[in-house]
């Protein structure tokens, strides 16, 4: 009975991750109370010090946090000379930790992390950036309920560019990444070789980011996640739409990629449209892995 009981609880977990699904992987810090974090921490940051360097960050709470149960984790990435303050404010052309909390009703939740670059970018020199990110992990870990199968990362420009790094090095420790206009060079691309649920969105007229490099990124993750392959179609210059290309992939490992018409923004909006769409497509990606 044993070894049957044994071999029935293997078949699930593999039927699980066939299906695109992960058992919840509870972090140490469930079922204790926080000792590092607070509800104050959405507006007064946490400090770590890496390579000796003072590193902030801020870290939302889901309102009536319970120290038992597994949450997400999202990590909302600032752009180039941007900052954690305006993400979570909403200024600077981003909406409020990118827009995600609002659309959140499940009940999983999510907790929202939102870092600080140095210099107020993420040239992630040394990996230095990417050994914040790891460090902010362990530290959260230790501290929240966070179910470690559930992390996530998402930014515009330099933030997409840290999040396609964070799915490059991190891939083992995130299950997926949301790259807004992002690029392959600017935060650099460790390791490279693991899969890692993959979305992606850029404009045909980006003339700050080229949309062929931003095609590179996908196609890194197009051939770790063994997707079939498939032609992306772009809408026409002044057609005012996006296009979305869902590709055929491991199940575990989807990629999605959305060419839009328009230039380097986080907000991009159909022509006729009364808000954008990158929230709703970014939380549409994420929302699948349970």
């Amino acid at each position: 009975m044993k070894g049957w009981s044994s071999t029935l609880t293997a078949g699930l977990l593999v039927l699980s991750v066939l299906d695109g699904t992960f058992a919840a992987k509870p972090s140490p810090g469930c079922g204790k109370d926080p000792k590092l974090v607070t509800p104050n921490s959405a507006s007064t940051p946490l400090t770590l010090t890496v390579n000796g360097k003072s590193r902030n960050f801020y870290v939302k709470l889901p309102d009536n946090y319970n120290k038992s149960h597994p949450y997400r984790l999202i990590y909302t990435l600032h752009a180039l000379g941007g900052t954690a303050s305006q993400v979570i404010a909403g200024t600077g052309g981003y909406l409020p930790w990118y827009g995600i909390p609002q659309l959140v009703k499940d009940n999983i939740s999510a907790i929202y992390v939102a870092p600080n670059g140095l210099d107020n970018g993420w040239a992630n020199k040394g990996g230095e950036d990417i050994t914040l990110i790891s460090q902010i992990n362990t530290a959260l870990d230790n501290d929240l309920c966070i179910d470690q199968n559930l992390r996530f990362s998402t930014g515009f420009s330099y933030g997409g560019a840290m999040s396609f790094s964070i799915g490059c090095s991190l891939a083992k420790d995130f299950r997926a990444v949301a790259v807004l206009s992002g690029n392959p060079q600017i935060s650099g691309c460790t390791g490279g070789n693991d899969p890692i649920a993959f979305y992606a969105q850029h404009g045909i007229g980006d003339t700050v980011l080229r949309i062929a490099d931003a095609r590179t990124m996908r196609d890194r993750f197009l051939k770790n996640n063994q997707c079939a392959a498939q032609t992306a179609q772009d809408p026409a210059s002044g057609s005012g739409k996006h296009i979305k290309t869902k590709y055929s992939c491991s199940a575990a490992y989807p990629v999605v990629w959305v060419s839009f018409d328009g230039q380097h923004t986080p907000t991009p909006i159909d022509g006729g449209a009364s808000e954008t769409f990158t929230h709703k497509e970014t939380w549409e990606f994420f929302s699948q892995f349970t």
